[in-house]
């Protein structure tokens, strides 16, 4: 492994994976990893798939010294207390503690943020916005994440959602989404929300689905 001053754990959290890598100060991914994610239990079981994600990292680089923890989290999280507040895709928690859990446990500095913003800043920094002003990005997977980035900051806003695109609504008449609102963004272009909309068009298609049922091994 390189010789660097600093290397982090990092670990995004997403509604079915956790993902974990140790990383420098340029933004070089020296290890990766990723296991499931429980996201759909209790507190505990979910905060356990990520402290498997840590350990794992941690006993496979037994010779890394490590200088800190950067967590990411979907939807809203409070990065000053480290709390992830709500999130559609994580309903394990609900104003939940999880940098002071991470740090209660490893002893190292934890630090948490929402996953567009963290990888936006990251594309801004390392990735695709480098020599750019202006960067807004969007990521897609369970959910829908965006942010946007001035002169190398985020752009967070008053209440810190100014970057905020999944959870805008685009269609009044919509399908409602589990943050409560209709039409919003992620409900229609989502992972989740194409698989749900393939499966009402098979149940009515006929001959005409069969093609994307073969794709789908028969199983719609």
């Amino acid at each position: 492994m390189p010789e660097d001053k600093e290397i982090f754990i990092g670990v995004d959290i997403g509604g079915t994976k956790v993902a974990a890598g140790l990383v420098n100060h340029r933004g070089d991914i020296l290890y990766k990893m990723r296991n499931a994610m429980d996201a759909n239990g209790t507190s505990e079981a979910a905060l356990a798939a990520v402290r498997q994600a840590i350990d794992t990292t941690l006993r496979e680089n037994p010779a890394t010294k490590i200088s800190g923890i950067g967590l990411s989290s979907p939807g809203a999280v409070d990065p000053h207390s480290g709390t992830v507040i709500k999130a559609t895709n994580l309903p394990c928690w609900h104003e939940f503690p999880l940098a002071d859990e991470i740090h209660r446990a490893y002893g190292l500095p934890s630090k948490l943020h929402n996953d567009a913003n963290a990888a936006g800043l990251a594309e801004a920094l390392w990735g695709a916005g480098v020599g750019y002003k202006c960067v807004f990005y969007a990521t897609v997977g369970t959910g829908i994440g965006t942010a946007i980035v001035f002169n190398r900051r985020l752009y967070l806003g008053r209440t810190g959602g100014a970057g905020e695109g999944g959870h805008m609504s685009i269609d009044y008449d919509g399908e409602r989404c589990r943050c409560g609102k209709p039409g919003c963004i992620e409900t229609l272009a989502a992972g989740p929300g194409i698989a749900r909309r393939a499966q009402r068009k098979l149940a009515t298609a006929g001959s005409r689905g069969k093609r994307l049922l073969e794709l789908a091994g028969g199983d719609p």
